[in-house]
Parts: C-alpha cells; structure tokens; sequence
C-alpha cells in the first residue's frame, strides 16, 4: 500500500515562459499576433487550415527547442518523496522532458496531431520531424490537425484531472492566473481543509481558503523553495 501523500500540481503559462516559451496571448487577445478565432478555433480551421498548421508548426518548432527550467526539475524531485501529478494547461512536454512521470495535458500536446476525422488517431512527432503539412493525412487518409483542444471543443481529460484533484493532499498552482475554466474550477475540487499553494508573481484572485498560502515568486524560485519545504516535511 502506497502511504506516501498524493500532490496535485496545477501548471500554466508561467512556468513555460521562463524557459523561452511566450505566452500564447498576450494582454492584446492576440496569440503570437494573430487573433484566437483564426488559430485556436474549429472554424478557423475549416476557414483556413495552412494558417493554423503554421501556426502551431512554428509554436512546435520552438517547444522542441528549449530546455525544462528548476520549476520543472523541482516537482521531478517531489516524486522520490510523494505521489505527484501535474495537470498542465501548457501544450509543451517540458514536463515530461524534465522526467515528471504522470502529466495530464488538459488542452492538448504540440508534439502530437491526430486525425481530423477520428479524433482516436493520435500520432507522436519528433523534433527531426516536427512538420506537419497540408495532404499530410491520417492512416484512413483524413487531413491531420494539431492535436490541440481549441476554443468551443470540449476538454476530454477534464474529468480525469478532478479526479486526481479530489484525492489530492496537497495542491499546488504555479504559473497561472486561474481565469482559464473550465480548467480554473479545479481548485474547488480539492477536498476541504487540505493545503493549497499559489506560486506566481502576480497572485491572482481567488476565494479566501483555508489553508491557503501564497507565494508571490516565479516558478524556479517560488516551486524550488516549496519542494524543499515539503521534502524536508516528508523527511522528518
């Protein structure tokens, strides 16, 4: 029987961003300057399918390119001494690049695309092999697509990672500002009186919880400090 506590991490933007990833949208609404309805909808898609493909072959590219920073390295660490999980709002592998070995994608992953006609075909890419082009099909000869979940599409893994949230002992935020739902709504599911930590610069605003605390730091100061703050509770 595992007696070891089980952690629940939930990741956004702000920990790509310090190893050289930017933010999709930034404070315009635009997403590396194009607007969300071109490149993150299914309509956009259907409107113009080149576009999106460049789009996320160019996000792609660059997510291959770059390395994990601390704040990743920091929650590999905390799984010699809990059971961790990380629920990511980020389409990166950073996660699983730095070794974190149970990470659940709410919004997709840039490094697979799936069948435009059976979302159940999903294929890995590699970084020799990061581009995907118009007539590149699936297996029954469907246009591939990113396998990304875009704005109007449902979250499939929604239900799993409340799941994982409700058994959590311990709950932590890093790196976003909450107001992305329905993946924001987490937090409401952790069980009541168990601690929850917000690791961000810029807190953001949330209902008043107990056992809550608040740690206005990046990801590779703020997570580092903490992991070293739950191993030595682990540890003694």
């Amino acid at each position: 029987m595992n007696s070891r506590k089980k952690i629940v991490v939930l990741s956004g933007a702000g920990i790509s961003a310090e190893s050289g990833i930017r933010t999709f949208r930034d404070t315009n609404g635009l997403w590396e300057d194009h607007s969300i309805e071109d490149v993150a909808t299914p309509e956009g898609w259907q409107r113009n399918p080149d576009l999106v493909l460049k789009f996320y072959n160019e996000r792609r590219k660059q997510a291959f390119a770059v390395q994990p920073n601390a704040g990743h390295l920091a929650l590999v660490e905390l799984e010699k001494y809990y059971d961790v999980t990380v629920i990511t709002q980020n389409v990166d592998n950073l996660h699983e690049k730095a070794g974190s070995t149970h990470v659940i994608h709410l919004h997709g992953e840039l490094s697979k695309v799936r069948s435009s006609a059976d979302e159940s075909l999903v294929y890995e890419l590699t970084e020799a092999q990061w581009e995907v082009k118009k007539g590149d099909v699936c297996e029954k000869g469907s246009q591939l697509r990113p396998h990304i979940v875009w704005f109007g599409e449902a979250v499939p893994m929604l239900d799993v990672a409340a799941e994982e949230t409700a058994e959590a002992d311990i709950f932590i935020v890093v790196g976003t500002s909450l107001q992305v739902y329905p993946a924001a709504g987490l937090i409401y599911a952790v069980p009541k009186g168990n601690p929850i930590y917000i690791v961000d610069p810029n807190i953001p605003d949330v209902a008043k919880r107990q056992n809550l605390t608040l740690i206005p730091e990046t990801a590779t100061v703020g997570l580092t400090r903490l992991a070293q703050q739950l191993i030595a509770e682990a540890t003694t």
